[in-house]
């Protein structure tokens, strides 16, 4: 099998609003999905950011560039405000090059964010 483009999705949460808890939740997020799936730096293709609307000290991008990944393509968002949603949260959708499969690939989801998605196997 060649190599083809895959997403890994992840989350975490803040318990406080301020640039220094964004950068540190954030750079555990990206290393866990980078530590976890075995990748390289040349395989990621881009990141893309959202944040609940209860975030506003920084931009979980700038934790990427801190993070190594300034010459990655990175995009933030805003989450959709739903009621009942998981809030101080900050989700990422990376897009990677791999001769893997789907069911090879590992999610994470960090701190209040582990109960998002019970459904994927650890």
């Amino acid at each position: 099998m060649g190599s083809t483009v895959r997403a890994l999705r992840g989350a975490t949460t803040v318990d406080i609003d301020t640039p220094e808890q964004i950068q540190e939740r954030v750079i555990a997020l990206l290393a866990a999905l980078i530590e976890r799936n075995d990748l390289n730096h040349d395989d990621l293709i881009s990141v893309l950011f959202t944040a609940t609307s209860d975030i506003h000290a920084a931009f979980p991008a700038a934790a990427a560039r801190v993070f190594g990944l300034g010459d990655v393509p990175l995009l933030c968002a805003q989450e959709l405000d739903i009621t009942g949603g998981t809030s101080m949260c900050v989700r990422v959708l990376l897009h990677l090059n791999t001769e893997r499969g789907r069911e090879e690939l590992h999610h994470v989801y960090l701190e209040g964010a582990k109960g998002l998605r019970d459904d994927l196997p650890e």
